[in-house]
């Protein structure tokens, strides 16, 4: 095999070891929508408590 073939084989591998890539992107996303979860609770939260207290108090009369 020659130099010039065992570099160019060499740059074909290169640009296609993209396994890490993918890993990346995944982890990307789930960065997003945690950031999302947190925004939504601590613009929504205290409307979620309310609402939880709500049917905790039902369920409780309902079970006496």
């Amino acid at each position: 095999m020659t130099p010039l073939r065992r570099f160019i084989d060499r740059l074909s591998r290169i640009r296609t070891d993209d396994d890490g890539q993918g890993l990346a992107e995944y982890a990307l996303i789930l960065a997003l929508i945690a950031i999302v979860a947190i925004a939504a609770l601590l613009f929504m939260g205290s409307q979620v408590s309310d609402k939880l207290s709500i049917i905790g108090s039902t369920l409780n009369s309902v079970q006496n």
